[in-house]
């Protein structure tokens, strides 16, 4: 073994379904032992983790997780199955680390094992390994690169080049949908237009303006502001996506065309590339948020919300341009949220829509649906 490797002995007792043995590599060299479940095959990844107790099926169909290994700090994972209407899009994760995989799920919409879903999509698995102790070295040292493989390799030079590229173009939809209103949802005012971006859209944002009244049209990150404006929307909807937002030079130049002509509601990835648009900049987190559990207080109210969250870069508050910063994070104080009122958009870096929850401010569709019909009614729009 080479000697920048440096193994710790953290495999845990958990009863082991599958003896085979897998390797969890850091790019310090550190090296966790512990079992092999999903794909038999090796990847390398930038390795994240997440602290939500529930929604692993979420978590593994966000798109936001391309070119990540996600580390689950709830130790039982895979207990209630695969259950594919809770899918919020495809799977692009490069590998999956638990404490403990449940091998036999057990609830009434199982479809089929954790187990099953990995070696669908090619991603490759690790369980029996001690997740806090690894939580705690990402926490400290921050996110780093990392290899799952069956053999401990002598050279980590791949793993330390490794870089996530062409994110946005990797996940965004090849061509234009359609998702209709739900019926009866639109009332005597009629159906809205959406237009939503996709930079890799979860499908709870459709399900959400959908039950609002809201038609859909989801176009793809290529499409020109010019492309959008003939659509003849009555709002444009800004997804949530992976990579570093200031990759995403040309999303951020169509967004800056379209500021002030029509509504906007950004999410995520939405509301860095609309910051980027309007002057400001993005950083790198340490460790990112990710979670179900990340509170956020509006600087306008007295009101902290809990909010789930998935990102790794936030705008740097000082350089906030062209609106007033509504949220921030409570436990680090970055930015969660920007209004523009001179331009009628306004964005959050929380995930509203949040299918496996919590919910606390999915009233946010409302403030869009309320905003897009003030502006189709001829009044000024605003972000209340």
């Amino acid at each position: 073994m080479s000697q920048f490797l440096k193994r710790t002995d953290t495999a845990t007792t958990v009863a082991a379904p599958s003896q085979k043995k897998r390797y969890l590599v850091l790019s310090d060299g550190t090296v966790y032992e512990g079992y092999a479940f999903g794909a038999d095959v090796e990847s390398t990844g930038e390795l994240v983790f997440t602290t939500g107790m529930c929604g692993y099926i979420e978590t593994l169909t966000d798109p936001s997780y391309y070119g990540q290994i996600v580390l689950q700090t709830y130790p039982l994972i895979g207990n209630y199955g695969i259950i594919e209407d809770d899918f919020e899009g495809k799977c692009f994760v490069k590998g999956y680390v638990v404490r403990e995989w449940c091998e036999q799920p057990s609830n009434f919409r199982c479809q089929y094992t954790l187990d099953t879903f990995l070696k669908d999509q090619g991603v490759p698995g690790i369980y029996g390994v001690d997740t806090r102790e690894i939580t705690r070295t990402i926490r400290e040292h921050g996110v780093m690169n990392a290899i799952l493989c069956d053999s401990v390799p002598a050279d980590l030079s791949e793993v330390l080049s490794y870089v996530i590229t062409d994110a946005v173009p990797s996940v965004t939809t090849e061509e234009p949908k359609l998702f209709e209103a739900v019926e009866g949802s639109a009332g005597e005012e009629g159906a809205l237009k959406v237009a939503l971006l996709d930079y890799g859209a979860k499908r709870n944002i459709i399900r959400e303006l959908q039950k609002r009244g809201c038609d859909v049209l989801v176009l793809p990150a290529t499409v020109t502001a010019e492309e959008v404006l003939r659509e003849e929307p009555d709002g444009i909807m800004l997804s949530n996506g992976p990579g570093d937002p200031a990759d995403a030079t040309f999303q951020v130049e169509q967004i800056e065309k379209l500021l002030g002509l029509k509504p906007i509601f950004g999410i995520c990835l939405g509301h860095q590339l609309t910051a980027l648009a309007a002057g400001a900049k993005t950083t790198k987190l340490k460790y990112g948020h990710r979670g179900v559990n990340q509170p956020c207080k509006d600087v306008l109210d007295t009101r902290t919300f809990i909010t789930s969250q998935n990102h790794g870069y936030a705008v740097v508050s000082e350089t906030v341009k062209n609106g007033v910063e509504r949220y921030i994070n409570a436990n680090d104080k970055t930015c969660e949220g920007i209004d523009y009122p001179n331009l009628g958009a306004f964005t959050v870096q929380f995930h509203p829509e949040a299918n496996s929850g919590p919910h606390d401010t999915s009233f946010l569709f409302d403030r869009f649906v309320k905003t897009m019909r003030i502006a189709k009614g001829g009044a000024s729009s605003a972000a209340e």
